[in-house]
């Protein structure tokens, strides 16, 4: 069964998938709640980064990601880890003034353990991310070499009035191109509560979406962001699909020129156990991936790395039900590590999506 999309093949010097948003680095004290940490550890990080560095590093693509990046000490680690992760990097540059910025964006996150819930809180203070505008990148000169995949989100679109302006000149261009776009929802209402409300996210992603070919979100990012009407149905658990199964008629109604939406189920029983599974919704077609029951170290990522093994299937040729089970692979073992990107191998990632076990490998 086709999906749909017209995927160019790769290029000598293009770039197979490229990524436009905000870098952060995570600031993470383990299972030690901030208010009790001595000591944390730094993950570089963002969505679409995220994204960026999953294909390259684990799938073996050429990848880049357009962002900002201030010249200061936090901006030269997360360039650092840009570069390690074999990404392409395409910078707006900023100077700090060496007392309150611009600066790049902090996230705090515990990991929780058991019955208590990992805790999430942010630092968005004067972000460089957040002054990204439209004109701030030759886009002409980007995609001059070949892009074949562009890639953007929700949080980076909440972050100001001028970022989903700025995703919008991306997606045109890259259609100009002939690359495939996709884009995450993600929807945040705490950031769009500062940034406009809920009419304004749903005007703005809906404007975004106006060019895209695949869509990334659940349920609730589909109501919240999008304004698509829900089905009057009731889930029996976080892993049922009949409600975001009974949204994809209004999805495209709503927008036609979308082809595959698809999304991660997670029933989370504690902090580290949780069921996992993944579904999409393919040229009117419906593909779900098994049920896995994980032992989870760090869930955060989990979701893109879910949208990186998924993207990676397509841009490679697989078939649709082998693009899901990729991507549900790929972000099952991204929750077996620290930190937002991934530690896996293509190998593990292609023996866990046929039905590999956790059995030592001599």
């Amino acid at each position: 069964m086709s999906h749909g999309l017209n995927i160019r093949p790769a290029v000598k010097g293009g770039l197979d998938f490229l990524a436009l948003g905000a870098l952060v680095h995570r600031l993470d004290p383990g299972i030690i709640p901030f208010r009790k940490a001595r000591e944390c550890e730094i993950h570089v990080s963002g969505g679409e980064f995220n994204c960026a560095a999953n294909l390259s590093d684990c799938f073996g693509l050429s990848t880049g990601v357009a962002s900002a990046i201030v010249s200061y000490p936090i901006g030269d680690l997360i360039a650092e880890r840009v570069r390690a992760m074999g990404v392409k990097p395409f910078y707006k540059r900023f100077e700090h003034n060496g007392v309150n910025g611009p600066n790049m964006a902090a996230v705090y996150s515990d990991r929780g353990h058991g019955v208590r819930a990992p805790i999430v809180f942010y630092n968005r203070a004067n972000e460089a991310g957040a002054l990204l505008k439209p004109g701030d990148f030759d886009w002409a000169e980007i995609f001059s070499n070949g892009v074949r995949w562009f890639h953007s989100g929700g949080i980076f679109a909440a972050l100001s009035a001028t970022t989903g302006e700025l995703i919008i000149e991306a997606m045109k261009a890259a259609k100009a191109a002939g690359a495939v776009t996709s884009f995450d929802l993600n929807y945040r209402e705490k950031l769009w509560r500062i940034s406009g409300g809920g009419d304004r996210a749903v005007e703005t992603l809906g404007r975004i979406v106006e060019n895209v070919d695949v869509l990334v979100g659940n349920e609730e990012d589909l109501q919240k962001g999008l304004g698509v009407a829900g089905p009057a149905v009731e889930a029996t658990s976080k892993l049922d699909t009949i409600a975001f199964v009974g949204m994809m008629d209004n999805v495209v109604a709503k927008h036609p020129n979308v082809k595959i939406v698809a999304t991660t189920l997670r029933e989370v029983h504690s902090t580290t156990r949780h069921t996992w599974s993944a579904v999409a919704w393919i040229n009117g077609h419906i593909h779900s991936a098994p049920h896995a029951e994980l032992d989870v170290h760090d869930r955060v990522g989990g979701g893109d790395g879910f949208a990186s093994g998924f993207i990676y299937g397509l841009l490679n040729g697989e078939s649709p039900e082998v693009a899901v089970r990729l991507g549900w692979a790929h972000g099952a073992l991204l929750t077996t590590f620290p930190g937002d990107t991934t530690m896996a191998s293509l190998d593990q990632v292609r023996s866990f999506a046929s039905g590999g076990s956790a059995r030592i490998q001599r």
